[in-house]
């Protein structure tokens, strides 16, 4: 029998990006769009996602993402000045479409097809959402930008993220942040903080490791919905993760 023939180099390259998961939810907090600086967005940064995401797009992947509203108004700390909390909550559903219309129009520089669906009816600016019509957008293979969080005060962003990608069926939600994975404490505060490199849902609530809030986690463990929490701010990372490369912490049963 005859030897097999090596792989070309652009066959190697193609397996090389094949991707793992084939629907995925990418949530993001507020602050990754501002760049460090104290609130607003980078359009350098805002630029940059839109990058990476479009290099998921262009491998077939479904993807929806959820965006954070911290880089313009935070209800809980609105809420602890004094503020009504449902009030505080509503003012940050409103930053949370600002975020998506801007990653909306950055994405679509880039060539990408997208749609933001909001929980709250904005007619002149988004969608509304329903499910089925989320659904059917992620399979005409356009980028589902979900506005405004579930809708309701007292739900932050990272529940809508778990609510929604169980709704959709997502695969696993890719949670991004300015450090490498989940820590022990603070690593851009204290230089002994310990990475892990897996952890269960029960081990992130008796810790109380702040990955994503104590609802969502209940709500990721009891759809076995996993969640991998990796570093956007290092380049190319989010084609990495989606492609099965083991990089920051991977939540799970």
């Amino acid at each position: 029998m005859p030897a097999s023939k090596p792989q070309s180099q652009s066959s190697q390259s193609k397996d090389k990006f094949k991707p793992k998961y084939q629907k995925i939810l990418l949530k993001l907090s507020g602050e990754a769009l501002s760049g460090g600086q104290p609130g607003g967005i980078s359009s350098e940064i805002l630029e940059n996602i839109a990058r990476q995401i479009k290099e998921i797009w262009d491998l077939g992947v479904e993807m929806a993402i959820v965006i954070g509203g911290g880089n313009i108004w935070r209800g809980v700390e609105a809420s602890s000045k004094g503020m009504d909390r449902a009030s505080a909550d509503y003012i940050g559903m409103l930053a949370t479409t600002i975020n998506s219309l801007a990653l909306q129009h950055a994405l679509e520089k880039e060539g990408v097809y997208t749609r933001v669906l909001s929980a709250i009816e904005m007619h002149q600016l988004a969608e509304t959402y329903i499910r089925r019509r989320a659904i059917r957008h992620l399979e005409k293979k356009r980028i589902v930008i979900f506005a405004a969080g579930t809708g309701n005060p007292y739900f932050t962003t990272d529940t809508a993220a778990a609510l929604r990608a169980m709704e959709i069926g997502a695969n696993v939600i890719l949670k991004a942040t300015r450090v490498d994975g989940v820590y022990d404490k603070d690593p851009l505060k204290n230089k002994d903080a310990k990475m892990f490199k897996r952890l269960t849902y029960i081990e992130v609530l008796q810790k109380k490791l702040e990955v994503m809030d104590s609802t969502a986690i209940s709500l990721c463990m009891d759809n076995d919905l996993q969640i991998i929490v990796f570093n956007l701010s290092k380049e190319g990372n989010i084609k990495r993760v989606v492609c099965g490369e083991v990089i920051g912490t991977l939540v799970g049963s």
